[in-house]
C-alpha cells in the first residue's frame, strides 16, 4: 500500500539507497515528445529518434520471439498525444501514463528510485528548471505523479535536486559537479559540506567525489551525466579530444586528471576510460551544441548510445562497448533530440528491479 513519508525521516535512515544504473531494472520512465511550441521542425525528427531509443532499450530478439531488454513506461500529456504514442510503440512492450510534463528530461524532473532490499521507493525533489532557466507547467508535479503511479514508498525532499547531476554505483560512492550542485542557482546559502549530507541522507551514500566543470553551451551548469560516468564498481568513463581545436578540451583534460586521483567509498583506485570526444557539434544556426557520447543509458540488456553525424560516432559506440562486455551497445542518432538540451539519459529515468541481480 502506497506511503508517504515526508522529509522528516530520510531515505538513508530508512535503510534505502539508490542502486547503480547497471542493476536490473524493471522498468524505464520516459515521456512522448509532444510538445510543438517547444520543438518545433524537430518534434517529428525527435519523435522518430525517441523510437529508435525505445526499440533498442526492448530489444526484440527474433530468435527468442521476445524482447530482451525492460518494460516502456511512457507519459503522454493527453488524449492526442497518447494516441500518436500508443500507435507508433505498439510493437514495443509499453504502458502509456496519462501524466502532463512540461518535456521530456525525467532524468531530471522524474523522481530517483530506491532500494531496500527487495523493496522500492522513490524520493521526490524540488525541482527549479535548472536554476530557474526554463520553468515549464507541470513539469514541478510530475515527479509525485509518478510516484503515486508506481505505488511505493515516497520520499518527498525539501531541497533541489537533479537526476542528471549525479551518478552512484550503489556501493556508497556518488560522482557529481562542482558547477552544478554549488551552483547559487540551485541551493543557494548551503556549503559543499551541507550539500554532501544531503546527498548521503538523500541517497544512501557514504562518499561524495567532485569535479569541477561540464561542457560549453550546456544548460544544466554541469551535468555529470554528460562528463563522466560511472559504469562498474570502481571504474568511471570520460572523454578525451581528438583534435587540438576541441571546444571543451580543457575541460576534459580537467575531469581525467582529476579523475585519476580520486577513490571511492570502498577506498578503491577509480580505473578510468577514455571514450572520443564527438568534437564540435553545430545547430543549424551554427551554434555549439552539448553532444557527449556520455549521456547513454544502460538498460538490461543494452546500452544505448547518443550519436550525432560526427566522424568519431562508430569510434565511440565500440570504446564504450568494450567496458560492458554482458550487453550489446548500439548507437542511435540522437541530435534532433539534443536540440532540446540533452540527449538518451536525460529522457530516461530507470525503475530498479526488486530483486538484487
Amino acid at each position: 500500500m502506497l506511503q508517504t513519508i515526508t522529509s522528516a525521516s530520510e531515505p538513508s535512515i530508512e535503510g534505502f539507497h539508490q542502486p547503480a544504473e547497471w542493476e536490473k531494472h524493471d522498468a524505464v520512465w520516459l515521456a512522448w515528445p509532444s510538445h510543438g511550441e517547444l520543438w518545433q521542425e524537430n518534434l517529428r525528427p525527435a519523435q522518430e529518434e525517441f523510437i529508435s531509443f525505445c526499440e533498442a532499450i526492448a530489444d526484440f530478439d527474433p530468435k527468442l520471439g521476445r524482447h530482451r531488454g525492460e518494460r516502456l513506461h511512457v507519459l503522454v500529456p493527453n488524449i492526442v498525444a497518447g494516441q500518436q504514442a500508443e500507435k507508433e510503440l505498439s510493437h514495443l512492450p509499453v504502458r502509456i501514463f496519462l501524466i502532463p510534463f512540461g518535456d521530456i528530461w525525467l532524468r531530471d524532473t522524474a523522481p530517483i528510485f530506491l532500494r531496500r532490499g527487495a523493496e522500492i521507493a522513490t524520493a521526490s525533489f524540488e525541482f527549479n528548471g535548472w536554476g530557474e532557466k526554463y520553468n515549464l507547467p507541470d513539469d514541478l508535479t510530475v515527479s509525485k505523479k509518478i510516484s503515486s503511479e508506481a505505488g511505493f514508498t515516497q520520499f518527498v525532499l525539501p531541497w533541489i535536486l537533479e537526476g542528471g547531476s549525479i551518478e552512484v554505483d550503489g556501493e556508497g560512492t556518488c560522482l557529481t559537479s562542482r558547477q552544478c550542485l554549488l551552483n547559487p542557482n540551485r541551493n543557494p546559502g548551503l556549503s559543499q559540506a551541507e550539500i554532501e549530507a544531503k546527498l548521503k541522507q538523500s541517497l544512501g551514500v557514504q562518499k561524495v567525489l567532485w569535479l569541477e566543470e561540464g561542457l560549453r553551451n550546456d544548460h544544466t551548469d554541469g551535468h555529470i551525466d554528460t562528463i563522466a560516468r560511472l559504469v562498474s564498481p570502481a571504474t568511471v568513463l570520460c572523454m578525451k579530444a581528438t583534435t587540438p581545436d576541441d571546444p571543451n578540451k580543457d575541460v576534459y583534460d580537467k575531469i581525467a586528471l582529476d579523475l585519476s586521483k580520486m577513490t571511492d567509498a570502498q577506498q578503491r583506485k577509480l580505473t578510468v576510460g577514455y571514450i572520443p570526444s564527438p568534437g564540435a557539434i553545430l545547430n543549424d544556426d551554427g551554434d555549439l551544441m552539448p553532444a557527449s557520447y556520455l549521456n547513454f543509458y544502460i538498460g538490461n540488456s543494452t546500452v544505448v548510445v547518443p550519436t550525432y553525424g560526427s566522424p568519431m560516432d562508430e569510434l565511440a559506440v565500440e570504446a564504450i562497448a568494450k567496458w560492458f562486455p554482458g550487453r550489446r551497445t548500439v548507437g542511435c542518432m540522437a541530435k534532433s533530440i539534443l536540440t532540446g538540451g540533452g540527449a538518451f539519459h536525460c529522457i530516461s529515468q530507470q525503475q530498479p528491479a526488486k530483486e538484487i541481480v
